[in-house]
């Protein structure tokens, strides 16, 4: 079992993490807050509390924002002992089998592929385009998945499968691209543009076509197999070419997160400190996609130079895993405001409600009170377009503006900057 109680009596319940918690901003409970799940999580290290159903509902329930983590003066890692007991979560009562088939297809990218283009061919049946939103809502119901709700697009095909795997832009530099897999799948606009501001740079592209999902998802939800199998491959092939570009490049706040810092944790949690260090020796190389544009390239100034003036107002939305996780917030909007004017939201810093896999299936209806708001807040500012560096926001944030009929539409700000560079 996992030390629990080192953190919980570390805990001097100050109360700073109340205001600020996701889940107890839409169920306000003590027992489900930062204080609550940490002192709950001791009692159950000292045999004071039985992992039953009743718990796991509680556990379930932390969106993993890491705000708490963010304004504890004693730096609690609440996010990563909700992570180690719901793996014990997940040994005790197994895994749903529709996350353990998506688990599946994230280990397996060629059947992964197979099941995304079917579902391109068939999502008629189901499913019905929004363009207005850029997403599909469900014609009935399933199970898991409630009628008229945005769900994802589908591309007819992925992003490492629209590109060679070595792209010449005039040897400027030389990049590999770590996509993630809504952006693959889904949101393909993404990879697309950040080719479009490679070329534009000049900077060649490896299209690193071996990458494996970075495990966020099921490290979230407890399948610490999956999480040991993909993050392990994953440090073997990077390491392959490592020393062959100047940068790994990640246009997903989530994604880079889980491999700048998750891994490591992971590892270390794990006592697997070789593969823990094999993780930290990367970092100096991965990078948000925005911060390694906004601080190693002449991009900036392509954009003074060169970019549109386009008049659609923008609002920033941090995603939980860059401003506070990596501490990333500058360089995205440093980068959209060459092009376009900005606003800021009253609350930036506000979690979306995302939180996950089991977040978005089982326990939707949290997801969608933690949307609400935010959806409000993005409509308050007046703009045209709510940005943030993260597809698991914009599933999340797009199905709010979906749901409140808001004026405003979701872009990644990779997809921004690369429309202001064709003009």
């Amino acid at each position: 079992m996992f030390p629990y109680t080192q953190i919980s009596d570390a805990c001097i319940k100050c109360g700073k993490c109340i205001p600020v918690c996701t889940i107890h901003q839409v169920h306000p409970d003590e027992t489900t807050s930062p204080r609550g799940f940490i002192d709950l999580l001791g009692g159950h290290e000292r045999g004071e509390l039985e992992l039953d159903k009743t718990a796991k509902d509680i556990f379930e329930s932390c969106f993993l924002c890491t705000n708490c983590v963010d304004v504890c003066p004693n730096d609690l890692p609440t996010d990563m002992i909700i992570e180690e007991v719901r793996h014990e979560i997940a040994q005790k009562f197994g895994i749903s089998w529709f996350k353990a088939l998506f688990f599946f297809l994230l280990r397996h990218r060629k059947i992964m592929d197979i099941a995304s283009k079917l579902g391109y061919v068939f999502r008629t049946c189901a499913l019905q385009e929004n363009s207005r939103y850029g997403g599909m809502t469900p014609k009935f119901s399933l199970p898991i998945i409630k009628k008229g709700r945005l769900l994802p697009s589908m591309a007819s095909k992925s992003i490492l499968n629209s590109y060679d795997e070595n792209l010449d832009h005039g040897g400027r530099g030389r990049v590999a691209i770590f996509i993630g897999c809504l952006a693959n799948y889904n949101y393909t606009g993404i990879g697309h543009s950040l080719v479009k501001i490679l070329k534009a740079l000049q900077i060649d592209v490896f299209f690193a076509k071996e990458q494996k999902c970075c495990a966020a998802p099921a490290y979230f939800t407890g399948d610490f197999a999956t999480v040991e199998a993909l993050s392990k491959k994953n440090i073997e092939y990077f390491e392959s070419f490592i020393d062959e570009v100047d940068a790994i490049i990640v246009p997903e706040a989530t994604c880079s997160a889980m491999i700048k810092h998750d891994w490591e944790v992971f590892f270390k949690n794990r006592g697997m400190h070789d593969w823990a260090e094999r993780a930290r020796r990367l970092n100096r190389k991965i990078f948000m996609a925005t911060e390694w544009l906004a601080n190693h390239t002449e991009l900036p100034k392509l954009l003074e130079e060169k970019g549109a003036k386009i008049d659609t107002l923008v609002t920033y939305h941090d995603p939980c895993h860059a401003r506070k996780v990596q501490g990333i917030w500058q360089e995205p909007r440093s980068l959209i405001e060459k092009s376009y004017p900005m606003v800021e939201m009253s609350d930036p810093n506000r979690c979306c409600g995302f939180g996950g896999v089991t977040m978005q299936t089982e326990k939707f209806h949290l997801a969608e009170a933690a949307g609400r708001p935010k959806a409000a807040m993005i409509d308050a500012t007046g703009a045209k377009v709510v940005a943030a560096e993260c597809s698991a926001c914009r599933m999340q944030i797009g199905n709010a503006l979906y749901q409140n009929e808001s004026e405003a539409v979701f872009k990644n700000p990779i997809e921004l900057i690369a429309d202001a560079l064709e003009g």
